[in-house]
């Protein structure tokens, strides 16, 4: 484990408030929150979660974390999550772990957003990350057209997007929802809004990984401290 992932993750324990239900994360980062919320858990903290994947699901029931389904609750007052990129202004890449939809789903529900990262995720603009879109299997060569064209409307030069395969080689990667993933090697992603709103218009995308204006809270983690940024909504 790292020392930066550790500090983003402890730093993260401030916002989480006794009574509280949470949202969950995917990534290397979350696990390591998940672990050190076990450890606040068993010390008393009284906090119900709802993860974002079933790996999610399955690292927070082995630290402890008690499980409730999203249809059960009536409001989700905090999500910490990790991310693959993050600009200045609070923009976010996700989906590198495959869980983008579930992960927007709760981010979206949620009355604030965390995000834990180390400081290799900061960049001044998004795109050298490979911006996952998560896509029906029916009609994806017609799907994987219409998202090129936007990605070259909305100002994304040279997107070359493939199919995802599983770590085994073995074929496309299904998502936790029956979905597959497109990977699009954009470089570049000037206008991320415009971006996020050309794609959303796709009927074969079921979601995309840009997540704009849903983070309140960056978090990044270095090898001796963890720096905390708020972001200022009008």
């Amino acid at each position: 484990m790292s020392q930066a992932k550790e500090n983003a993750a402890m730093a993260a324990l401030d916002f989480v408030e006794s009574g509280m239900t949470l949202g969950l994360g995917s990534g290397s980062t979350a696990e390591v929150f998940l672990e050190r919320l076990g450890e606040r858990i068993a010390g008393g903290l009284k906090v119900q979660g709802i993860p974002t994947s079933q790996r999610t699901a399955d690292v927070a029931e082995e630290n402890g974390v008690p499980l409730v389904e999203p249809d059960k609750v009536e409001s989700i007052q905090l999500t910490i999550d990790g991310a693959d990129e993050v600009d200045p202004q609070f923009s976010l890449i996700k989906g590198g772990g495959a869980c983008l939809l579930r992960e927007k789903i709760i981010a979206h529900a949620s009355e604030r957003m965390v995000v834990i990262v180390d400081a290799s995720k900061m960049v001044e603009t998004l795109g050298e990350f490979a911006l996952p879109i998560e896509v029906d299997p029916f009609g994806m060569a017609l799907t994987a057209e219409q998202i090129y064209a936007a990605l070259m409307q909305s100002g994304c030069e040279n997107a070359q997007t493939v199919l995802r395969q599983k770590k085994d080689g073995s074929g496309p990667l299904v998502t936790d929802g029956g979905h597959y993933i497109l990977d699009s090697r954009c470089k570049k992603i000037p206008k991320p809004a415009d971006t996020a709103h050309m794609l959303s218009q796709i009927p074969g995308v079921m979601e995309h990984g840009l997540f704009i204006d849903l983070a309140d809270v960056i978090i990044i983690g270095e090898t001796d401290h963890a720096k905390v940024m708020e972001l200022a909504r009008e």
